[in-house]
């Protein structure tokens, strides 16, 4: 694991419990999704995600009710991440994929952390090549802080001068179903037949 990558685990438990949420391995029996669930946000669920307004891969300005017309799969990350989004976003359109064999249709979503090279071109061609059918999204500055922020994703660019720069960012990858936001999120630890069980549980329980 890269060092930047050390840095920004850290980082983002720091940011986590400075602002109030943490995970947990407990459930509640008020939940509906209980039985799904193998983690838990201080202050429940509702605590993470919202409403974010971003730019898809022709350049159009989109909502979140526009992209999570099904139940989807977030991730924030960059294009130009040498080796963790690629595996991250890799292993989450390979649960896509077993969901849909199984009959269950799941949206995989990509986000950009990095809008300053990651225009709605670059960011389409790298979630299609991902995913026939993940959606790429990026957006201004401002548009993207916005959604990192309801998601309480961490990231941060070590500009250089130079195009080759890297971005600290969190790897946790968000389920949220229309009608009850987010619900759950995974680490990147987790294997695809697994994330898709769980998932399939939060869809069958929906």
């Amino acid at each position: 694991m890269k060092k930047t990558t050390v840095l920004a685990a850290t980082a983002v438990g720091v940011l986590l419990l400075a602002g109030g949420v943490y995970f947990a391995t407990t459930s509640g029996s008020d939940d509906r999704f209980a039985q799904c669930r193998a983690s838990q946000v201080a202050g429940g669920a509702g605590q993470l995600g919202g409403p974010f307004t971003l730019v898809d891969d022709t350049g159009a300005t989109v909502s979140d009710t526009d992209v999570i017309t099904e139940p989807s799969l977030l991730y924030f990350g960059y294009t130009f991440c040498p080796d963790v989004c690629p595996l991250d976003v890799a292993r989450n359109a390979e649960a896509v994929d077993i969901l849909q064999e199984r009959g269950e249709s799941v949206t995989p979503v990509f986000i950009s952390i990095d809008p300053k090279r990651d225009t709605p071109e670059v960011v389409g061609e790298f979630a299609s090549n991902m995913h026939e059918r993940m959606i790429g999204l990026t957006g201004s500055e401002e548009q993207v802080k916005a959604a990192s922020q309801a998601y309480r994703t961490y990231y941060k660019a070590h500009e250089d001068g130079s195009d080759y720069y890297l971005v600290d960012h969190s790897t946790f990858s968000y389920l949220v179903l229309p009608e009850y936001g987010f619900v759950e999120y995974f680490r990147r630890d987790l294997g695809p037949e697994d994330m898709a069980d769980r998932i399939a549980c939060f869809v069958n329980n929906a």
